[in-house]
């Protein structure tokens, strides 16, 4: 269950997202429940943090996330906070340096700019213009 503090129109909110299924998420807001559908299909994902001296969990200055697995899978950005794709500015086969924004990200009424952690070649891209995403979604895989 994730819990969110909101302020909305200068009102306060607690949010407890309690399960989220297809289009349908229940939530309780302030203690009420409330069953919400959106537009879109969330994609709900499990979160695998890896701890190894060799390889850290890193955040660069971006904001966004960056989590390196192993070498095979690359290097995935990833979402830094709940938000809606504005923009891609990459596609797969592109090369990429290290601090190069790839996703334009807005959150919280603010864009934000998420970045390359490291140089390669763009493996997948994970999500279009529109988009909805969740904290710690993958955007892109870097190779």
């Amino acid at each position: 269950m994730k819990t969110y503090k909101l302020k909305i129109n200068g009102n306060d909110y607690n949010v407890e997202i309690n399960e989220v299924e297809g289009q349908e998420i229940k939530l309780n807001v302030n203690g009420m429940p409330y069953a919400v559908t959106v537009d879109q299909e969330l994609k709900q994902q499990k979160k695998t943090v890896v701890t190894s001296a060799a390889q850290p969990r890193v955040a660069p200055a971006a904001g966004g996330s960056v989590q390196k697995s192993n070498a095979s899978a690359g290097t995935k950005v990833q979402a830094p906070l709940p938000g809606t794709i504005l923009d891609v500015f990459v596609n797969v086969g592109d090369t990429v340096k290290s601090g190069q924004t790839v996703v334009l990200l807005e959150a919280m009424k603010m864009e934000n700019n998420i970045e390359a952690d490291a140089d390669g070649t763009i493996k997948e891209v994970k999500v279009r213009k529109g988009d909805s995403v969740l904290e710690g979604d993958v955007l892109v895989v870097i190779g």
